[in-house]
């Protein structure tokens, strides 16, 4: 029996322990103060960066077409060569304009012959009509032949001109210094000025245009800040490009014109800035990134630690009354998300929780930490 009492006083024994750890699990934790890092929001000004996706072209993109018809003879460039205006680039051939600009050249001859003849007869019949030699109806018949014989000499030396021009086009040039582009026809394709293609495309690199678009609103606030579209222009600072490789383009720009014109499809405006190529090392047809600085006065800015998101939604945690209040907040996110600029939800002198607001909760008491 003894032993039997035993067994059960440690069975009840064992009951008692577990119920006193259950209660204790049980009991709710009160919270306790923790100390944190607290800042007060006060206005500053900010110099925010904008990143634009951007198209690259050359100062300016000549398409070459030919003047005239015929078989491709020479080809006197290579694709990417760098070339001067009045360079050949390419040599139709010039048999059948030869022999056309030798023709105009002997109806010019033969024209001022007749010229020549005509201008005779009537200088003769002049004299015999004044003699009165011959009637009034020869003279004047003598003289229209030499006036028609002006005329086809002028006719004559137009066609003269004429053919020494095609001559010369047979010799296809480029209009100004510039990069050649691909070459899609080769010696003895047959081309015309109404190819469906350009011979080669002679972008002048110099100077590179980079266009980028920015939206109605944003083109707004520019406006609003500035005061006018010119003083924008004068006023915005220079922009950097940022090159397909995600690597800063090591010459800065400048922003030279801004569109007149709202896109209504797309909403946007189109920008053009210019960048130096000194070292050739943009080509037209790049693509990148534009990156604009722009200042803002007067707005709080605060660490991204400060905040946390529910929903998509951005909140902080301000310090009312000792305990930590939650408040949403509209913000901009600025220096790779590591800053947030706040537009809404903030007054100058809130205190926000700078540091542990993922531990934080609803009513949270809040020790401030101390420098």
């Amino acid at each position: 029996m003894r032993i039997r009492n035993k067994k059960w006083m440690q069975l009840i024994g064992i009951i008692s322990c577990a119920i006193g750890v259950v209660s204790c699990k049980q009991t709710p934790s009160v919270p306790t103060e923790s100390a944190y890092q607290v800042m007060q929001v006060r206005p500053t000004d900010k110099v925010i960066s904008t990143t634009y996706s951007a198209t690259i072209r050359g100062r300016q993109d000549i398409d070459i077409y030919p003047q005239v018809s015929g078989f491709i003879t020479k080809l006197c460039v290579e694709e990417g060569q760098t070339v001067r205006r009045g360079q050949v680039l390419f040599i139709i051939d010039q048999v059948p304009y030869q022999a056309a600009l030798q023709t105009a050249v002997a109806n010019v001859e033969s024209a001022q012959a007749s010229l020549a003849t005509a201008k005779l007869t009537y200088d003769s019949k002049k004299e015999l009509h004044a003699r009165k030699v011959v009637s009034a109806f020869d003279l004047k018949t003598a003289e229209n032949s030499w006036l028609t014989a002006k005329a086809q000499l002028a006719q004559a030396k137009a066609q003269e001109v004429s053919a020494r021009n095609n001559l010369s086009y047979t010799e296809v040039k480029s209009p100004s210094d510039g990069v050649v582009g691909t070459l899609p026809y080769r010696v003895g394709t047959l081309v015309s000025a109404s190819l469906p293609q350009p011979l080669t495309t002679v972008s002048d690199n110099s100077d590179m245009y980079v266009y980028f678009s920015m939206t109605e609103n944003q083109l707004l606030a520019l406006t609003r800040q500035y005061g006018s579209k010119a003083q924008v222009l004068e006023s915005l600072p220079e922009v950097e490009l940022q090159l397909n490789d995600k690597s800063l383009y090591d010459e800065k720009g400048h922003i030279e014109t801004i569109s007149g014109v709202i896109d209504r499809n797309t909403g946007t405006a189109s920008i053009r800035a210019v960048f130096p190529n000194r070292n050739g090392l943009l080509y037209s047809g790049n693509t990148g990134n534009i990156i604009l600085p722009v200042r803002k006065e007067g707005c709080f800015v605060i660490p991204q630690a400060a905040t946390f998101e529910i929903q998509d939604k951005v909140f902080v945690y301000k310090l009312v009354d000792g305990k930590a209040q939650s408040a949403p907040v509209s913000v901009t996110r600025i220096n790779g998300g590591k800053e947030y600029i706040v537009e809404e939800g903030l007054q100058e002198g809130d205190r926000i929780i700078t540091e542990g607001v993922g531990l934080l909760r609803e009513g949270t008491p809040i020790t401030v930490k101390q420098n």
